[in-house]
């Protein structure tokens, strides 16, 4: 009977031990409510993340730029959605700067407005007139260059923020044109109140290269190699959902603040395959243009770029 006994104990602590704590990764997100900004977003809704041990802690900033003290301290163990100019300037000056993943190919989602009643038509009246984007490095900054050197345009590049600020300080004329990024101002849009002057989806250059990545510092990455594995799994995860589920669109709605019938169009926008996070494509001309634009000094060698990207596979020319 003793024996009996205690069995049952055993099993009775057997069966109300908690799970294994899960893991704890915390996450910088620029431009809350953008489409591929949102997965880790929307993953963490669905228990996709807590289904691979991973809780995401996440922080909302305006641009990736800005936590890049934050990820080398290691006070952030990963930006997510950061321009690649920004990334590999920062390596390029010496910061231990790692990339484990694509984040966004092309710029199908990022345009420049002016309000309905601007005189401004077109892009080409925009000689020696501010138009905006949102922090220096950004994917928006390095689009807006690329951008005005195709129409041999010469407006005066001007930091906004993030794409609320943006939208406010194009609305109330601050600047003669503000940036945005889908679905933000498509409501305007519709209504008549805005007037889209420029696409990043028309600049040449652009086209299917690799323009934001996801990144880390070397001692993070080394230091929580199986927890990245297991966000990497989770985050392929979350995409196939997310380009999947109505109930995926409907979060997404909700985090955006739009309606659903402007959250649908979205996907459509943004091709799934731009979001492939296992390719870095175009390094060849992102490094030329980091060196035009004044983020590197010097071209990196292939060591380098070896040690700079952390994927399996290798960045394409």
């Amino acid at each position: 009977m003793k024996a009996v006994s205690v069995l049952l104990c055993v099993a009775t602590l057997t069966f109300v031990t908690p799970a294994a704590a899960e893991d704890t990764l915390k996450i910088a997100v620029p431009q809350r409510g953008a489409w591929d900004t949102s997965i880790s977003e929307i993953g963490q809704k669905a228990g996709i993340f807590k289904k691979h041990g991973l809780n995401l802690d996440l922080l909302f900033t305006g641009a990736g730029a800005e936590v890049m003290g934050a990820i080398i301290g290691g006070s952030v163990d990963l930006s997510v959605a950061s321009g690649i100019s920004t990334v590999i300037g920062g390596y390029g000056k010496g910061a231990p700067l790692r990339i484990f993943s694509s984040e966004m190919a092309g710029q199908p989602e990022i345009y420049w407005f002016v309000p309905a009643n601007s005189p401004i038509k077109t892009l080409a009246d925009m000689n020696g007139k501010t138009i905006g984007y949102s922090a220096t490095g950004s994917s928006s900054h390095a689009a807006l260059l690329a951008l005005l050197s195709q129409e041999k345009v010469s407006a005066v590049p001007t930091a906004l923020g993030g794409v609320t600020l943006s939208i406010t300080a194009g609305m109330s004329g601050q600047v003669d044109a503000a940036w945005s990024a889908m679905p933000y101002g498509l409501k305007d849009l519709e209504e008549g109140k805005i007037r889209i002057i420029a696409k990043a989806a028309d600049i040449k250059v652009l086209q299917g290269r690799t323009v934001r990545v996801n990144f880390t510092s070397a001692s993070t990455l080394a230091a929580k190699k199986d927890q990245f594995e297991r966000y990497m799994a989770a985050y392929k995860e979350t995409v196939d959902y997310m380009y999947s589920s109505p109930e995926a669109l409907a979060t997404y709605a909700e985090i955006a603040g739009v309606s659903l019938s402007i959250a649908q169009k979205i996907p459509i926008l943004v091709t799934k395959e731009s979001t492939n996070p296992d390719q870095i494509v175009g390094m060849d001309s992102i490094i030329a243009e980091a060196i035009a634009t004044k983020f590197l000094s010097a071209p990196l060698t292939k060591d380098q770029i070896s040690e700079l990207v952390q994927m399996k596979n290798p960045p394409k020319p």
